[in-house]
C-alpha cells in the first residue's frame, strides 16, 4: 500500500511539474525549438518579454551588475549629458567613438532594469534609448559581449547599473 501511494504521489508531482511547462515564458516552444531562458519565475518588476524581443538586460561584469544590449554589449553614460534634456552632448567625432544605443520602439523592452527606460530623438531622426532620462551609448573599442573598455575613459564615460545609476567605481585590473 505504501509503495502504491509513493508511486501515485510521484506521478502527481511529475504531472504538476509538466503542467507548469505548458507554454509559459522561459519554456521550450515545440514549434521553434527555442531553449528555455529561465527555470524560475521572474522577480517582481522584472519583464517577462521573450529574450528575442528584449533590447536591454543586465549582466555581471568586473565593475558589478551592468546594463547590456540583447547581444551582451556594454552600455555607457556620458557625464556631459544633462538628465531629461532630451538631447545628447555627444556629437561628430564623439558619436563615432561612442555610438548611440538606438531602437525602433517607442517603449524599448528591458529585462532586469529598474531604472526608467525611454527614448529621445537623435539629430539623424533615430530613437536613442535613455535610462533615467540620460542617453546611453556603446564604446566603439568594445569588441563584443563582456567588454567594458570604455569604463572611466576621460573620466567622462561610465557603465550603467540596472537601477539607472552611473557606475563610477573602477573595475579591478582596468
Amino acid at each position: 500500500m505504501n509503495k502504491q501511494l509513493g508511486v501515485g504521489l510521484s506521478a502527481l508531482a511529475l504531472a504538476a511539474a509538466l503542467a507548469g511547462c505548458g507554454g509559459n515564458p522561459g519554456t521550450t516552444s515545440p514549434t521553434t525549438g527555442t531553449p528555455p531562458t529561465s527555470a524560475t519565475a521572474p522577480a517582481p518588476g522584472v519583464s517577462t518579454t521573450p529574450a528575442a524581443d528584449v533590447e536591454l538586460r543586465t549582466a555581471t561584469s568586473a565593475a558589478g551588475p551592468i546594463v547590456v544590449d540583447s547581444d551582451g554589449k556594454s552600455i555607457y553614460f556620458f557625464t556631459k549629458d544633462v538628465k531629461d534634456s532630451g538631447t545628447s552632448a555627444c556629437k561628430d567625432a564623439c558619436a563615432a567613438a561612442w555610438p548611440a544605443v538606438t531602437t525602433t520602439s517607442d517603449s524599448p523592452a528591458a529585462e532586469g532594469i529598474t531604472g526608467t527606460v525611454g527614448t529621445i530623438s537623435t539629430a539623424a531622426g533615430k530613437k536613442q534609448i535613455t535610462i533615467n532620462g540620460m542617453p546611453v551609448y556603446y564604446y566603439a573599442k568594445d569588441g563584443g559581449a563582456g567588454d567594458i573598455l570604455g569604463q572611466g575613459v576621460n573620466d567622462s564615460w561610465y557603465l550603467v547599473s540596472p537601477t539607472g545609476e552611473m557606475l563610477k567605481s573602477a573595475p579591478g585590473g582596468y
